[in-house]
C-alpha cells in the first residue's frame, strides 16, 4: 500500500511540474495519433461514404472485409509492418523501422476499418433520407457524396473520435515497429509497459493519469458533438 500511494504522489508531483520526459513522451503521443488520424480518415469517410452511395459488384464483400478489420489484433498489425518495413522487406530502403512513420502507418491500418465501418452505417441511413431527394436534382456522385458528408459531420467527427481513442491505447502495434526507443519513438502506453517492469511507479502513473485524461476528454467530447444531451432535454 506505502509503494501504491508514493507512486501516485510521485506521479502527481511529475504533472504538477511538468516533468519535461512526461511532456516530451505525451506529446510525441498526440503527434503520432493526430498524423494517423488525419490520413486514416482522409481514406475512411470517403469510402465509407461510397460504400453507402455507390453500387458496385464487390461491395458487400467490401464491407464485409471492413467489419472484419475492425477486429484484427494490433499485433498482427504490427508483424505485418515490421515485414513491409524492413530491411528484407520490400520497403526496407526507405528506412522506416522504428520511427514514428513507421508507428503512423501502424495506427493508420488499425483505424481507418473503424472509421470506415462507422462512417458507412451512418451514411447509409443518411443516404436513404436524402436518396429521393438527390436523385431528382439529378446530383453527380461527386455532388452527393460531398452532401452527404456535410450534414452528416457530427457523425462523422463522432467516428474520427472514436478511431483517435483506439489508436491513443495501442500498444502493441506500436512496440514493435516503433521500438520504443527513448527520446525517439517512446509513447505514452509504451512507456507506461517500460517503467512499470524498471519498477519507477511514479512515472508509469504519471503517464497513466495523462492517457485517462486524454481518454476521458476524448470522451466528453463525443458525448457533447453527438449532441445526446440536447436531444434527452428536448
Amino acid at each position: 500500500m506505502n509503494t501504491i500511494t508514493e507512486g501516485i504522489v510521485a506521479a502527481l508531483r511529475l504533472i504538477v511540474t511538468l516533468d519535461p520526459d512526461l511532456i516530451e513522451i505525451s506529446l510525441r503521443s498526440l503527434q503520432v495519433t493526430l498524423t494517423a488520424l488525419v490520413f486514416a480518415s482522409l481514406i475512411a469517410i470517403p469510402l465509407g461514404t461510397v460504400l453507402a452511395v455507390q453500387r458496385f459488384r464487390w461491395r458487400r464483400t467490401v464491407i464485409a472485409l471492413l467489419n472484419a478489420l475492425m477486429g484484427l489484433p494490433p499485433v498482427v498489425v504490427g508483424l505485418i509492418v515490421y515485414v513491409l518495413l524492413s530491411r528484407a522487406g520490400p520497403l526496407g530502403v526507405l528506412g522506416l523501422l522504428f520511427t514514428p512513420t513507421a508507428m503512423i502507418i501502424a495506427q493508420v491500418v488499425i483505424i481507418t476499418p473503424l472509421i470506415a465501418s462507422v462512417t458507412h452505417q451512418a451514411m447509409r441511413d443518411l443516404w436513404a433520407d436524402y436518396h429521393d431527394l438527390l436523385i431528382s436534382l439529378s446530383t453527380t456522385k461527386r455532388q452527393r457524396i460531398v452532401t452527404l458528408i456535410w450534414d452528416g459531420r457530427r457523425t462523422l467527427l463522432t467516428a474520427i473520435l472514436a478511431g483517435f481513442g483506439r489508436a491513443i491505447g495501442e500498444v502493441g502495434a506500436i512496440m514493435i515497429v516503433g521500438g520504443n526507443i527513448d527520446h525517439a519513438t517512446r509513447v505514452l502506453t509504451t512507456a507506461i509497459a517500460l517503467e512499470t517492469g524498471r519498477g519507477d511507479f511514479g512515472l508509469a502513473l504519471g503517464l497513466g493519469f495523462v492517457l485517462i485524461g486524454i481518454a476521458i476528454a476524448v470522451n466528453l467530447a463525443i458525448h457533447a458533438l453527438s449532441g445526446t444531451e440536447r436531444e434527452e432535454r428536448w
